[in-house]
């Protein structure tokens, strides 16, 4: 039996937003807690020992980290290459450039030849020793639409028909993999991507127009022993013969995954046969405190019973309260953030109501960065009266936005499958 540790997701550099300044090691708190629970893992690999450790994309928030934390990754992972443990590094959407061209984040690790270290960016098959006997590894790194198609292509095609013919394409090239396969070796598809039963967390309006769905039967095939994923945030497993499984990430990046549990998984895997066991972290909790004080006449003193009644001690915190205008002058934004001081971090949110318009939305940009397709999906949802037209505006700014219609957009745009 070979055993395994799959994680992904990590995103290490993200959510600083929500963190504030260790004055011991000048480091910002959100760094740290992604750093360690990423070194929870690491530790857990070694201490068993794992046969092989499988990351499922997305190291960083981009392509381009900043040295720090690139560093703090590097200082992790290179444990397991001292260890001589194997270790694949798939390559995920923000791994790469804007292009969809690479893994600028973790090409280094194929330069500079880590002993140990495959990089999955390209479709291929990968054989590698463990411990406990050989085993297969096919990697499947995120691929854009952009990154997949010509212009010859694509031409009069709607946008359901582009998906549909990149499937097609992606079953093409998985297949031709699948038969270079030893039958007698465990297999595994280390893949990062969406899958069309999947229940989405946070990313999923992030996703929107910047990548195709998979369908799950092209994933659970009996020629694999176990399917590891990433991409979508929240742990679940889609089948269970092979298990298909997402870890989901290692920490919340924001508010979007205040409910969702993160960790990773340990898996133990021989020829037909497969355990899974979800491993959860201790990460830091986030909190939303919402408070309808319109009807009160003293709004302070309901926003501060909420403060008082939920468990903020060390969580980053959101109070988001209603206020009618003539409350305005009634609430006491020191006395709230008093309250509030045993937060690791606090955001304060008042929303003034009026009665001939909607609650004042909180600012669409302070808990994600987010892209125009991003901004739109999010503004979109709020809008109940463009509900029959959501779709269609979604499609029509992906296709504004992808180039699609652009004849010189598409010029240089090849087929990467292969």
């Amino acid at each position: 039996m070979i055993k395994i540790l799959h994680l992904a997701d990590l995103h290490l550099g993200s959510g600083t937003i929500h963190g504030r300044i260790n004055p011991q090691t000048r480091l910002n708190s959100r760094l740290e807690d992604f750093t360690n629970s990423l070194a929870q893992c690491i530790d857990r690999a070694l201490a068993e020992p794992v046969d092989l450790v499988l990351f499922a994309g997305d190291a960083f928030p981009d392509a381009t980290p900043p040295p720090l934390v690139q560093e703090a990754f590097a200082r992790q992972f290179c444990r397991l290459a001292e260890a001589r443990l194997p270790t694949v590094l798939l390559v995920g959407n923000h791994d790469q450039h804007s292009q969809g061209q690479g893994g600028a984040s973790l090409a280094i690790y194929r330069t500079l030849r880590v002993p140990g270290f495959v990089v999955g960016d390209q479709l291929a098959t990968h054989h590698l020793e463990t411990a406990h006997g050989p085993v297969q590894v096919i990697t499947l790194p995120w691929f854009n639409r952009s990154a997949l198609l010509t212009r010859q292509d694509t031409q009069s095609m709607s946008l359901a028909e582009v998906d549909e013919y990149l499937v097609k394409c992606l079953r093409t090239a998985l297949e031709e993999q699948i038969r270079g396969l030893d039958p007698s070796i465990p297999a595994i598809l280390l893949g990062h991507l969406m899958v069309d039963t999947a229940i989405y967390g946070a990313e999923r309006s992030l996703a929107v127009g910047k990548g195709f769905t998979v369908p799950l039967s092209l994933l659970a095939r009996p020629c694999f022993d176990y399917v590891a994923l990433g991409h979508v945030h929240r742990h679940q497993i889609l089948a269970q013969s092979p298990p298909v499984v997402y870890p989901g990430s290692l920490e919340r990046v924001d508010f979007g995954e205040e409910e969702e549990e993160k960790g990773y998984v340990m898996a133990t895997i021989a020829r037909g046969q497969a355990q899974v066991t979800f491993c959860p972290l201790a990460v830091r909790p986030f909190q939303t405190i919402r408070v309808n004080a319109t009807a009160e006449p003293d709004p302070q003193a309901r926003i501060l019973q909420a403060i008082g009644t939920t468990p903020i001690q060390e969580a980053v915190v959101r109070l988001i309260y209603q206020i009618r205008p003539a409350q305005v002058s009634l609430v006491k934004t020191q006395a709230l953030e008093e309250a509030l001081r045993l937060a690791h971090t606090y955001r304060i949110v008042p929303e003034v109501t009026r009665q001939d318009r909607s609650p004042r939305q909180p600012d669409l940009g302070l808990d994600n960065c987010l892209d125009p397709l991003e901004a739109l999906a999010t503004y979109l949802a709020k809008r109940e009266d463009l509900g029959e037209i959501r779709q269609e505006l979604l499609e029509a700014a992906e296709r504004l936005l992808a180039g699609l219609e652009d004849p010189e957009a598409l010029d240089s745009v090849q087929l990467r499958l292969m």
